[in-house]
């Protein structure tokens, strides 16, 4: 038996680079991975590693450490934020000053989109799906939609920033989200 070696011809070589390339193109840009949010008790599904931050804020009237884990996907950033604010009685005041930041920092006014449930939280009025339309200084379009629920004097905020929201991303990214 004679066995031959045959190389590939250039059309079959220029046929498998463009199927490799259709399935690099088909690849999801977000890579869903379940997180815990460090410090927090609260578990979210991120399309992207996220990095953990400390930051300080005036919350409800006092200095406070506020934990935020982020991370930007196909041009979008998703984040979940918390901080304790040590006493049950500023729990509304700090959701309310969370929720006027969101709409001021895209520079549009808030819209309420339906009341939130996590599994886990406290209930509360607030606990609500927000979102919020602006204007970049460029005067492209940015969007958002957040989150805002609490357990006992913990208040959270999750967050997705973008030019265009994916609304199947968003949905994924909030209904995930989980407290322990």
């Amino acid at each position: 038996m004679n066995v031959h070696a045959t190389r590939p011809s250039a059309r079959s070589l220029v046929g498998l680079v463009a199927i490799v390339g259709l399935v690099a193109a088909c690849s999801p840009a977000l890579d869903w991975r379940d997180t815990l949010v460090p410090d927090s008790g609260a578990s979210a599904v991120f399309p992207c590693k996220p990095d953990a931050h400390v930051r300080q804020v005036v919350l409800a009237g006092a200095g406070r450490k506020m934990h935020l884990a982020s991370c930007m996907a196909a041009d979008t950033v998703y984040a979940v934020s918390h901080v304790d604010v040590g006493d049950l009685g500023q729990v509304t005041e700090a959701m309310q000053a969370l929720r006027a930041l969101a709409a001021e920092n895209v520079g549009g006014a808030a819209k309420v989109i339906a009341p939130q449930t996590v599994p886990g939280m406290t209930p509360h009025p607030l606990a609500e799906r927000l979102a919020v339309a602006g204007k970049r200084s460029d005067g492209s379009v940015i969007e958002a939609q957040a989150i805002f629920f609490t357990q006992a004097t913990v208040v959270y905020q999750a967050t997705v920033v973008g030019g265009h929201l994916d609304p199947d991303a968003v949905d994924t990214f909030f209904s995930a989200l989980k407290l322990r």
